[in-house]
């Protein structure tokens, strides 16, 4: 059957908005965009909600959400790009083009291609280093890249999928260094002007007065749903910083399947990259595990495949080849998703942390354009969100049966302050307050908790901004004699972002001069 015949029509449309307002309920969504493309045409782009709680401003095609992690799929397309123009190969090693490249093994530095920037498989554990810029911190971009020899390797190179942010820091890098400018002008000159993306921002600190932007939400303590601050990724944007509109997102998709090309055919067209640099994007350099959904309403969004290319994740849906990606952003998630043998693009924004709303929604939006009938996606979705819950609920009573609380700590408190120093991070200053003490990230404003004991030399530091839900354990170790050793942290609530990677940190006093 063509796939003319499944585009859908104006009760079909009406259909899915009444999905999409109960995805919205469902799972406390307040905003929401979508863009639907099918074989070079826009079938819908639409807004559901508000921009701000408590206001009636709608979202609309042009309300500018934070893209977040789908910025990768710019990032290897702009050295893709470089490969077209002669200035680099993807098969460069990184020190070729960035001398004073690092990473904390000296094989791994050397052999480190610039497709391995692209593809999760360094070695690196899951967020490893995201503390460096998440949340927002005063490190520059050329710092946090540098800190990476610090940044300790805890599996194989090559050898296995574990998801970074801080090698597309690099990546940007890469871009600047061969293409002679900044690379805000490099996206901004070779791609989104030519695609017509004026709706599109390089980073929050390039959103202007005027411009129709979503607000972000979290879960303030897991439980109540309140506007969260912007957050900037200046120091590492080829990760994660665009904002950008699914009126925009739309062109973007187009282009991507088109193979590259954005306007005119044949001889004439006019392409962002290669066909063959395409493929490459598309073509497989990670496998990652196959993990059966628990959730049975579920079991279809199973792939027969799964692996990661050059900033996109590569799978199936029922046989359909899928290229896609996520973002991951303080209080807005999204997913873009691409059937490239059907031309068929998906493109869900949303302003709350909820990921089963932009899957829900987009599997749905799957089913219509395929024509597939007898899955209930929101059914399915809520069952997993329930069930994560429940997990997180039974880690937490683990926690309280096994504490010892009438234990008491081995120092007096004033000997827990001081200083404390990490490779890579930097320093964490433990400190007196009003209240008693309290924890400081040195690089990172925001990280800025209270402390509590918990257990014999364990303490939980509370963050003062809740919209984080990150609270942590700290635990120190001393030596034979009474000293303070070590200090480690690591997130209480198995919910908590992997970006708040405590648990890589390895703190250790810092004497008083």
């Amino acid at each position: 059957m063509p796939l003319s015949a499944q585009l859908p029509d104006a009760a079909r449309l009406a259909q899915f908005d009444a999905y999409v307002a109960r995805v919205q309920q469902q799972f406390n969504v307040p905003g929401v965009a979508i863009a639907i493309v099918a074989d070079g045409k826009v079938v819908m782009e639409r807004g559901y909600g508000v921009r701000e709680m408590g206001k009636p401003a709608p979202v609309d095609a042009h309300t500018l959400f934070a893209i977040a992690s789908n910025t990768k799929a710019f990032t290897a397309a702009a050295l893709n790009m470089l490969q077209d123009d002669g200035k680099l190969k993807t098969t460069d090693r990184v020190i070729d083009h960035l001398p004073w490249f690092r990473m904390s093994d000296p094989y791994v530095t050397h052999e480190m291609r610039v497709r391995d920037l692209l593809a999760h498989r360094s070695g690196l554990s899951l967020g490893a280093g995201d503390l460096l810029y998440w949340p927002t911190t005063t490190y520059s971009t050329r710092e946090v890249a540098e800190r990476l020899k610090d940044v300790p390797l805890t599996g194989g190179f090559r050898e296995q999928y574990a998801y970074d942010n801080i090698l597309f820091g690099v990546a940007q890098l890469v871009v600047e260094e061969a293409s002679g400018m900044p690379f805000q002008r490099f996206l901004q000159t070779r791609i989104w002007n030519p695609l017509g993306m004026s709706e599109t921002r390089y980073n929050s600190d390039d959103l202007k007065p005027g411009d129709n932007v979503a607000v972000g939400n979290a879960l303030y303590d897991f439980k109540d749903l309140r506007p969260v601050a912007v957050t900037s990724w200046r120091n590492v944007s080829g990760a994660g910083g665009i904002y950008s509109s699914v009126h925009d997102m739309a062109k973007w998709m187009n282009a991507q399947l088109a193979g590259g090309v954005y306007a005119g055919s044949g001889e004439d067209a006019k392409r962002l990259f290669s066909a063959q640099r395409q493929r490459e994007m598309w073509t497989m350099l990670t496998p990652i595990s196959v993990r059966p959904s628990s959730i049975p309403a579920l079991a279809d969004a199973t792939p027969n495949f799964y692996g990661y290319g050059q900033g996109w994740n590569l799978s199936d849906y029922l046989g359909n080849r899928m290229v896609w990606h996520t973002g991951g952003w303080p209080g807005q998630v999204s997913r873009l998703t691409l059937l490239p043998d059907k031309k068929l693009g998906v493109v869900v924004l949303t302003s709350a942390e909820v990921g089963a709303a932009f899957n829900a929604i987009t599997y749905e939006a799957l089913d219509m354009l395929l024509g597939n009938t007898g899955h209930d996606w929101l059914k399915g979705y809520a069952e997993a969100v329930a069930k994560a819950q429940g997990n997180a609920d039974d880690s937490w009573q683990k926690h309280l049966a096994a504490r010892d609380a009438s234990s008491r700590p081995s120092l007096p408190l004033a000997r827990y302050a001081g200083t404390y120093r990490d490779p890579w991070y930097g320093d964490v200053v433990i400190r007196q307050g009003a209240k008693g003490l309290e924890l400081q990230f040195s690089k990172t404003a925001q990280l800025l908790g209270d402390i509590s004991h918990w257990q014999h030399d364990t303490f939980i530091v509370r963050w003062r901004d809740r919209s984080l839900n990150a609270d942590a354990f700290l635990s120190f170790a001393l030596d034979p004699d009474g000293k303070i050793r070590e200090l480690r942290m690591v997130p209480i609530s198995p919910l908590t972002d992997f970006s708040f990677d405590f648990q890589d940190l390895r703190l250790a006093p810092v004497a008083a001069k």
